[in-house]
């Protein structure tokens, strides 16, 4: 048994080396998981081959109990998508989200299937017709994945930046409280405020201006917990730490702390908000709010909370740093 699956894995490989994909997808792991998109056990022929749609887990699973002999581990499904699946989707081989493209990255829905086009051709895999027809697949295969490519671009969420460039947040989740907070929080409250960070599921949508936060004390890496949005006001020397809270995550007592530990070695002062959708959504979070912090509602944009302290819109922790207030 070990011997067949062994070859069918291999035929896969063969297959994805026709479709043209480079080395880094020419192993076993892209093989199975192009065996699991098609649902192709060992015992199935290629003509059999279906493309339902699949989340990276059930993919795993499938993978798992079909052909590998020892067990992939939950924590490598980061691999199967940033190694293969993305690969795949890139090339055109694969759909993201066929059926609800707007999704964000971190919905628990995401899924894949082989396109359409694509599995017209895999079903063919051995036999004449394949070869006869793979040169007009590989002709038109650039086209569908920049079909898809525009596809997907089509549901971004548009965001324009306080220097007046725009850039694209992936859609849906607290990215549209995060558009309202850079296009209306920052316009009225941080002028001539620079942008050095954006959080997004999607981190190749985000923005992430390393070197001026190195510039200003502080070093951060692509897995901390960083606030959703922070703006530096050279003016004055501030940083403003921003937390959307639509649904969670609000500066609290907790992520106060928090906060100030990661941004300890700041050579600017720091000022904490927390930003809700609107003010019914900011009750439920109002007694939990940390002293000393602002909280702003997107829907009364113009105005803003201040809780306790001797100051609105300040640091706390260098009097120095906000003389100019």
């Amino acid at each position: 048994m070990e011997t067949k699956r062994q070859s069918r894995v291999d035929e896969a490989i063969d297959v994805l080396r026709q479709l043209g994909f480079d080395k880094g997808r020419l192993n076993s792991r892209s093989g199975m998981i192009l065996l699991g998109l098609l649902k192709l056990t060992v015992d199935k022929p290629w003509s059999e081959a279906t493309n339902p749609m699949l989340g990276t887990s059930a993919i795993l699973d499938w993978v798992n109990a079909e052909y590998y002999s020892k067990t992939y581990a939950p924590n490598t499904r980061e691999t199967f998508r940033r190694q293969t699946l993305h690969q795949f989707v890139a090339a055109g081989l694969a759909q993201y989200n066929f059926d609800k493209p707007e999704r964000t990255p971190n919905d628990k829905n995401n899924n894949y299937r082989v396109s359409p086009q694509a599995l017209e051709l895999l079903k063919k895999v051995g036999t004449v017709e394949f070869e006869n027809e793979l040169t007009d697949y590989l002709v038109s295969a650039p086209g569908l994945a920049q079909r898809y490519a525009a596809e997907r671009e089509m549901t971004r969420l548009p965001v324009v930046m306080p220097d007046g460039t725009e850039i694209k947040l992936s859609a849906g989740g607290q990215n549209v409280l995060l558009k309202s907070m850079v296009e209306e929080f920052c316009s009225r409250f941080t002028p001539g405020g620079q942008v050095l960070y954006i959080g997004d599921a999607d981190l190749k949508l985000g923005i992430f201006q390393q070197e001026a936060l190195a510039t200003l004390g502080i070093e951060l890496d692509l897995h901390g917990k960083f606030p959703d949005l922070i703006v530096y006001m050279p003016d004055r020397n501030w940083l403003i730490l921003l937390e959307a809270a639509s649904s969670h995550g609000p500066v609290d007592a907790k992520r106060y702390d928090e906060l100030s530990s990661i941004f300890a070695s700041s050579t600017a002062g720091l000022v904490y908000v927390s930003c809700f959708p609107d003010r019914a959504t900011m009750r439920k979070f109002l007694s939990d709010l940390a002293w000393e912090t602002e909280a702003w509602a997107a829907d009364e944009p113009s105005h803003m909370i201040h809780l306790n302290g001797s100051r609105f819109l300040g640091p706390y922790e260098d009097e120095e740093l906000s003389a100019h207030r």
